[in-house]
């Protein structure tokens, strides 16, 4: 179950940290954020490390020649010849001079989003503390991020700022500054909202990941069938009324600060979850069918929790979703094909949803991943690497154009760093804090979320 409240033992393990966490919280209370209307961000994570190699593929026939030269290997048959490609008309493609960009053949319904200008591509992300160039990053001559090309550690720093251990994701400290301005009244349970478990990307100091299973709300399966049978006669009412005491700890009389705390936390979680159930049951329909896969059910649920947001009465709210299969060190050219049909599928059908209930222009959806991967082919697949281009996804969004300009395909060129590893021209906290920006969060709000955006210059523009 979720864990709704600031407990006891939370409050004193926080200030127990010490100066790292009250700047945290009074920066974000001394920049009031724009928290009017209602928002949502939501988070793809795809774990493993995409391939975005194979999302933003070269088209113009010179940067073509070099990729097929190289890529042949774990070219899917026939679909990445330039012909299948669905070449891409960017708004801004002046930026790029004789240089041209297509998405794979799986892609077909965002590249109907692009055309539409409601999708971007951002060329190039990934966790930087500061500016670095290939020569900094071959003498070390500037901080790096912690444990580059570990799985873990680069789930982490992207959404965390810190390798495996960190505490408070970006996710999570966005929540709190909205927290702080008002904008979900007393619906801290549901400003964040996980459809893939535990995640560090949603934990603040206040908010935390409330998690929503495939079927809803998560329930105690005898609590749920006591529920159900609840009206069929007096024996199964009672037996409901004596489980949701147990369960919501209402007859907890003793004096120990952990045991309060535990049934605080029952109780409360006991009351969200059959809030949004029942918000659930008066569900609207979404106008769309989502697929039938692991991401595609994620969506859903999200789509349907945002159609009930008034009955939940916040303002803002932050979602995470997540997928795998990405570590593609072999067989690529077997599975990544179908892993970004899902993926193109399932984004489409969120995007359809918020069409329907008019939320389009109220919600972004965004991807993120532990890294790219290497240019270089090992055989049948590819290994890790560092920067990686991602998708940003809502009627809010300024689209049909490729953020940032992607470096060019091989090897030896300004942002390699070994194998066709990209050096990121983007940070993390710039991506963030363009999104965070739009959720309407302020300059202080930012700098508290994103410790290292003031070493870069510039930002990403997406809205």
């Amino acid at each position: 179950m979720a864990q709704p409240t600031l407990s006891r033992r939370s409050l004193l393990a926080a200030l127990g940290a010490g100066a790292t966490v009250l700047p945290t919280f009074m920066g974000a209370r001394a920049h009031a954020a724009d928290v009017s209307g209602y928002k949502a961000l939501v988070c793809i994570f795809l774990f493993g490390g995409m391939d975005s190699h194979e999302l933003l593929i070269p088209h113009d026939q010179p940067s073509h020649d070099i990729y097929t030269r190289i890529r042949q290997g774990i070219a899917p048959a026939g679909s990445r010849t330039r012909d299948a490609l669905l070449v891409l008309n960017p708004s801004n493609s002046a930026e790029f001079g004789s240089r041209a960009f297509a998405l794979p053949p799986e892609m077909t319904g965002i590249r109907s989003l692009f055309d539409q200008g409601r999708a971007s591509l951002v060329a190039n992300v990934g966790p930087l503390i500061r500016p670095v160039t290939r020569t900094a990053f071959e003498n070390r001559s500037v901080s790096l991020p912690p444990r580059l090309f570990s799985h873990n550690d680069q789930q982490a720093v992207w959404q965390a700022n810190a390798p495996e251990g960190a505490r408070l994701g970006w996710g999570g400290l966005l929540a709190d500054a909205a927290l702080a301005s008002g904008a979900n009244g007393n619906a801290v349970a549901f400003s964040a909202i996980s459809t893939s478990g535990d995640n560090l990307f949603l934990t603040g100091e206040r908010a935390q990941a409330y998690s929503l299973g495939r079927n809803g709300p998560t329930q105690v399966s005898l609590y749920r069938r006591a529920a159900n049978r609840r009206d069929r006669n007096d024996e199964a009412a009672a037996l409901y009324e004596r489980l949701r005491r147990h369960f919501a700890a209402s007859d907890f009389n003793g004096n120990s600060l952990i045991g309060s705390d535990i049934a605080d936390t029952m109780s409360t979680s006991l009351d969200n979850n059959e809030a949004l159930q029942s918000a659930l049951e008066a569900l609207p329909t979404l106008g769309v069918t989502f697929p039938e896969s692991r991401l595609g059910g994620q969506l859903q649920r999200i789509a349907e929790t945002i159609a009930v947001r008034s009955s939940l009465g916040v303002g803002r709210q932050i979602f995470f979703a997540g997928t795998g299969g990405f570590d593609t060190h072999s067989g690529q050219a077997q599975t990544l094909p179908a892993l970004l049909a899902d993926l193109n599928a399932s984004m489409t059908a969120f995007q359809g949803a918020m069409d329907y209930l008019g939320e389009d222009q109220n919600v972004t959806l965004f991807t993120a991943s532990d890294f790219g991967r290497t240019f270089a082919v090992n055989g049948d697949g590819t290994d890790h690497g560092w920067g990686s281009h991602q998708i940003v996804l809502g009627g809010a969004v300024n689209g049909g154009r490729i953020v940032g300009n992607p470096p060019p395909p091989g090897f030896d060129h300004a942002s390699d760093a070994g194998s066709g590893r990209l050096i990121p021209d983007f940070s993390v906290d710039q991506y963030g804090a363009s999104l965070g920006r739009w959720f309407g969060l302020g300059d202080s709000e930012l700098d508290a979320a994103f410790p290292n955006l003031g070493n870069f210059n510039g930002n990403v523009e997406l809205f």
